[in-house]
């Protein structure tokens, strides 16, 4: 009997990945239309025992049928992963399962079961962002200057599906008449934004320990991964860095910030606040932290990351040292 389809999508680049399951999406219903159904797992609140009894009990009013199951480096235990690898194998011809994580990897008995296509979703290059904005505003019919591209990605998660949905919000209040400028996005996405690791940033820049932990509760409530907070965090502690070496150099000026990165009135707030506390030594210091903190969550699971990310915050916010 042929087999349904299988898939394990990871990686940090949200937009793609969910592009790819929307492609897929697509040609199951123009193949089942009426009789299609979808399905979706959340892997860190629902057992492997509940996830495959649904998958393999069929439907008695669907043909094809998709299941998405999020967040699957959750399932570790060996005898979910082998409960899983076993339904995966038994599929029917008419069920298709995408597996889904933010990290780059899962559990290895998993990754290796039988038929499974992988695919691995990178964070996308500087360059390769700054070109997908650029293309992203000329198809709907706007143009753009390369300040207010920098500026959105100062301001935005780095992945396709926020910087999208930032645009369509500057979509509803810019004309086409004109160009979208730096201003017109401060303006906007600042004050329109979720909370992200941006927003996190600025409130340990700002010295406030309390709005740190509350803006992480909101990350970790809307099912933000420790992966992507972290991959944030050293982008924002990398170029505190550099601007630290700037001021301590004496060079801080808008040509030599525009080198770095840091050109909105937001970013340059937010930094300016930052290197007011954390010196090129105490910046490294952080960066470091955050690479090891990081490693330690993924080894010691989900199920300590809370707790993991609070203490990460008490120690950057206690690694601060008064600037002069």
């Amino acid at each position: 009997m042929q087999k349904g389809n299988r898939y394990l999508f990871t990686g940090p680049e949200i937009g793609e990945k969910y592009d790819e399951v929307g492609r897929i999406r697509t040609i199951l219903q123009k193949r089942y239309g009426g009789s299609f159904e979808e399905t979706s797992f959340y892997a860190l609140e629902t057992t492997a025992g509940e996830i495959t009894s649904d998958i393999l009990s069929g439907s008695l009013f669907s043909t094809g049928r998709l299941f998405l199951i999020k967040n699957c480096e959750a399932v570790k235990k060996k005898d979910e992963v082998k409960l899983l690898v076993s339904c995966l194998e038994s599929l029917d011809e008419h069920t298709t399962v995408i597996l889904l994580s933010d990290e780059n990897g899962v559990d290895k008995t998993l990754e290796k079961c039988e038929g499974l296509e992988k695919r691995i979703f990178w964070e996308m290059f500087e360059n390769r962002k700054k070109e997908w904005l650029s293309g992203f505003f000329r198809r709907e019919g706007y143009t753009i200057n390369g300040a207010a591209i920098e500026t959105i990605l100062e301001l935005v998660e780095n992945n396709t599906d926020a910087l999208r949905s930032s645009c369509r919000t500057l979509f509803l209040f810019c004309d086409k008449d004109r160009p979208i400028n730096e201003t017109d996005v401060e303006r906007l996405l600042s004050h329109t934004r979720a909370e992200s690791t941006f927003t996190l940033f600025s409130a340990i820049a700002a010295g406030s320990l309390e709005r740190s932990i509350e803006i992480l509760h909101s990350l970790l409530d809307a099912k933000e991964s420790a992966v992507s907070i972290f991959a944030g965090l050293l982008w924002c502690w990398h170029k505190l860095r550099d601007y630290a070496a700037l001021l301590a150099r004496g060079g801080v000026n808008d040509f030599e910030l525009k080198k770095i990165g840091v050109t909105s009135p937001k970013a340059k707030q937010d930094y300016g606040s930052a290197a007011r506390r954390y010196d090129v030594y105490a910046a490294g210091k952080c960066a470091a932290l955050t690479i090891e903190t990081d490693i330690n969550i993924r080894s010691l699971g989900a199920a300590l990351e809370r707790v993991m990310l609070e203490r990460y915050l008490v120690a950057v916010h206690r690694a601060a040292q008064p600037v002069h």
